[in-house]
Formats: structure tokens, C-alpha cells, sequence
């Protein structure tokens, strides 16, 4: 069950709460200290995330395969340009 975050929102503390997926945000809670039900705010925090594997930094692409390609648009890179890059089409399928 994953732990969320919330503020008290006349004191601004914090405190935590393992609630399920599906379960709505809470907007009242008993406080610890007193046990008065106070009003708080669910409080969003940065989640950590490792990405592990090649092909994730532009320095990664060396292969041979992508030599050609990295090449090419390192000359484009080198040349100064004022129109914006865009983005390769998609394939079209065969199906």
C-alpha cells in the first residue's frame, strides 16, 4: 500500500498515511499530538527515478549502427540554423 503525504494546513505540518489506490484524498485528519480533526492538503513530492541500461544520454549512442545517423546530425548540429528541428515521421505501416 503506498504511503502519501500530507499537510496540515494551519500548522504546516506533515504527516503520513499508507492509503490504497483507490481510496479518495483525505481532507481531514486527527492529529497526532491532540487528536482534533484538522484540515490538510495532500502534498506532491519528486519521485526518484534510475534509469539503468544503454542508449540513455546522448553520449551513449556510439554503436556502429548509429554512427552514420550521429554523424549526420552532428554536421546539421555544427551548422547554424535558424528554422526549429523537427521530429521524424513515423513509419507507415504495412498491415
Amino acid at each position: 500500500m503506498p504511503t502519501y503525504v500530507y499537510k496540515f494546513i494551519d500548522s504546516g505540518e506533515t504527516i503520513e498515511v499508507q492509503q490504497a489506490f483507490s481510496d479518495d484524498p483525505l481532507t481531514e485528519i486527527a492529529h497526532p499530538v491532540d487528536g482534533v480533526l484538522k484540515p490538510v492538503k495532500k502534498v506532491f513530492t519528486p519521485v526518484g527515478v534510475s534509469f539503468k541500461g544503454g542508449g540513455f544520454y546522448k553520449t551513449d549512442s556510439g554503436s556502429s549502427s548509429s554512427s552514420s545517423a550521429s554523424s549526420g546530425s552532428s554536421a546539421a548540429a555544427a551548422s547554424p540554423s535558424t528554422a526549429p528541428a523537427t521530429p521524424a515521421a513515423p513509419a507507415a505501416s504495412t498491415d
